[in-house]
């Protein structure tokens, strides 16, 4: 069988760390009502406000961590594809980007005229959000429609408390733990409390709590917040983690919203005075190391840790092409439920 791919989507890059293509970026990704949910009237003005200077600072950190073969995601996402080549036996494994290039459309469009009759879309996020996997399916829905594709679906859940996931992550941190540290932090992406607040009905449910205990299924299944916290706490049971030896926390705000707590510059700033020397970091939202991970955390962190007292703050590699995740990745994708739909709901 020949004829049903599997194709992974990842966030995107930028063409290249230069202003222009940052901007062009930038606007693509910012002008996604799931990213920012505002009328599009009021989403063009801020969007154009904010790219009055973000292209210049966000470029500067883009060429910081650029590898001399291109944007480390993109890079680590190509070496993924790889290497499920040899694991995915059904047909071609494509690579696509939600922004930037390669795009949904323009792989999708290939593999309709290359005779593909199935896609298995996998959005590479462990944890639900709009801002990430909804905008994915609807991109995907909307390409089929303009371009009237005749392609069946399956679609790739969130896989967030899947043993097999977790046993992925902790095989890839047994290294750096065995090195020893004083704390380990689980540093996830952040989000607007508003965004979780839109699926999550339940004016009770408690966005602040310290973790994931009474969080009934239905609730747990919009809830990203609650999604880290459940990957959090799986982790750090496998490996009998005592509560005083690790944390969550929540980086990469953008805007004056309201974004999830505890924020990663205040979990830094306080770990480093409260006299942790050696810090390890992981980043169990992301599975592709990119600029959220190796400059945010791997230049700016490890320099605020220092400023607030720390010595050593090592982030350990995201997934990338670790084999125990690609054989993990595989399994998952091979049961995922048919139809182009929120997973959540099919």
């Amino acid at each position: 069988m020949t004829d049903h791919a599997l194709l992974l989507v990842n966030l995107g890059s930028p063409a290249s760390p230069q202003v222009a293509d940052v901007r062009s970026y930038l606007n693509q990704f910012l002008m996604d009502p799931y990213v920012i949910d505002l009328p599009w009237p009021i989403r063009r003005l801020l969007v154009s406000l904010i790219l009055i200077k973000r292209p210049e600072a966000s470029a500067e950190a883009y060429g910081s961590i650029w590898w001399d073969d291109g944007s480390p995601l993109i890079v680590l996402s190509q070496r993924l594809q790889a290497a499920m080549k040899d694991t995915w036996k059904h047909g071609p494994v494509e690579l696509a980007m939600r922004y930037g290039e390669p795009s949904l459309q323009t792989v999708l469009t290939r593999l309709a005229k290359q005779g593909i009759k199935k896609v298995t879309l996998a959005p590479l996020y462990p944890q639900f959000a709009d801002s990430t996997v909804t905008t994915v399916i609807e991109e995907a829905k909307r390409v089929v429609r303009e371009q009237n594709l005749t392609l069946e679906f399956a679609t790739l859940r969130p896989f967030f408390a899947e043993p097999a996931y977790i046993d992925a992550l902790v095989a890839s941190a047994q290294p750096y733990l065995e090195q020893g540290y004083d704390h380990l932090l689980l540093s996830f992406h952040g989000l607007p409390e508003s965004h979780i607040r839109k699926l999550v009905r339940d004016p009770k449910h408690n966005l602040r709590a310290p973790d994931s205990k009474g969080v009934s299924d239905e609730i747990m299944a919009f809830c990203y917040r609650s999604q880290c916290q459940r990957s959090a706490e799986a982790f750090a049971e496998r490996l009998g983690l005592k509560p005083e030896q690790w944390s969550v926390s929540f980086q990469s705000r953008l805007g004056a919203n309201k974004w999830i707590e505890p924020y990663t510059e205040a979990r830094l700033d306080e770990l480093g005075k409260q006299g942790v020397k050696k810090l390890l970091v992981m980043c169990p939202a992301f599975v592709a190391d990119c600029i959220e991970t190796l400059e945010e955390i791997g230049i700016r962190g490890q320099e605020q840790f220092h400023e607030a007292g720390g010595e050593e703050l090592v982030l350990v590699p995201c997934l990338n092409d670790n084999p125990q995740w690609v054989q993990t990745l595989t399994e998952l994708c091979e049961k995922a439920p048919a139809g182009l739909g929120n997973p959540l709901n099919s």
